[in-house]
């Protein structure tokens, strides 16, 4: 199940809004929102847009959309799927209720504590498998979960690994394909005048002459 939601602005890690957890939770949760406040120091515009992160206890799966970080916490045992369609479907009503609002410089923490009526709504919604199935969201068009990145917790709080280093490296790799795309086609180019350039410049010269000859004699 859903544990706990958290929404946060990306650019500075102001919380936004967050689910009312019980006194029980609140203990339970204790380490994990913890946890969670440092997994928000480290994410920026430019870290992985969905990603799951594993822990001890439980998991955290999180989607960054318009510069809004939406975070649960779950049980391991709660499916991929089903926690990324309920942090797009919080995205989305998040987004259509205060999309203008979300930059404002002097927005305070919590401003739209407000959320957490549609928040505990869609989290009792997406507990109910006959509910999930009942609305089709597990057919092929949810996110392929298969593509988005798996951390470690430990890796990423106490090992100093980055959330947005894999974008890193594959942007970095994306640019090294491209450069070696070119010199190949540079280097088979080159190829091809060693092997055609002196035989072509020959035929045409005897062209050339044979065209003269004919024409001018």
């Amino acid at each position: 199940m859903v544990r706990s939601t958290i929404i946060t602005r990306v650019s500075d890690g102001l919380p936004l809004a967050a689910s009312m957890d019980d006194e029980q939770s609140e203990s339970t949760l204790a380490e994990s929102k913890s946890q969670a406040k440092q997994l928000f120091k480290k994410i920026t515009p430019q870290s992985q847009p969905s990603c799951s992160i594993d822990s001890d206890n439980f998991v955290f799966h999180y989607i960054i959309e318009h510069g809004v970080c939406y975070l649960c916490i779950c049980d391991h045992s709660f499916p991929r799927k089903v926690a990324f369609s309920y942090l797009e479907d919080l995205a989305k009503e998040f987004y259509m209720n205060y999309g203008t609002e979300i930059e404002k410089r002097s927005l305070r923490p919590y401003a739209f504590i407000k959320f957490d009526t549609y928040i505990q709504n869609t989290k009792r919604m997406y507990e109910d498998s006959r509910t999930i199935q009942s609305l089709g969201k597990l057919n092929e068009n949810l996110v392929d979960v298969t593509k988005i990145m798996t951390k470690n917790m430990e890796d990423l709080l106490w090992r100093g690994d980055s959330l947005d280093r894999m974008s890193t490296l594959s942007d970095q790799l994306r640019s090294q394909s491209q450069k070696y795309r070119k010199d190949a086609r540079r280097l088979n180019i080159e190829a091809m005048y060693r092997k055609y350039g002196i035989p072509a410049a020959i035929v045409l010269a005897i062209l050339l002459v044979v065209y003269i000859r004919y024409k001018f004699f």
